[in-house]
C-alpha cells in the first residue's frame, strides 16, 4: 500500500515540476519577439467575464438552497 502511495506522489511531483518549468522555458525562448507595450486583452477578459458569471450563478444557487432549507 505504501509503495503505491509513494509512486503516485512521485508522479505527481514530476508532473507539477514539468508543468511549472516548461512555460518559463518557452517564454525565455520567445522573449525577443514580444512587444513589452502590448495590451493584455482577449483571453484574459473572457476569463474574467466567465469567472464573474460563475460567481453570480453560484451565489444564486446558494440563495435558493437557503430558501429551501428555511421552508
Amino acid at each position: 500500500m505504501m509503495k503505491k502511495y509513494r509512486k503516485i506522489v512521485a508522479i505527481f511531483i514530476v508532473l507539477v515540476m514539468l508543468f511549472t518549468l516548461l512555460p518559463s522555458l518557452n517564454a525565455k525562448a520567445q522573449f525577443g519577439s514580444q512587444d513589452p507595450d502590448a495590451p493584455i486583452d482577449g483571453g484574459v477578459s473572457l476569463l474574467i467575464a466567465a469567472g464573474i458569471g460563475y460567481g453570480i450563478k453560484k451565489n444564486k444557487e446558494r440563495k435558493n438552497n437557503n430558501k429551501d432549507i428555511e421552508m
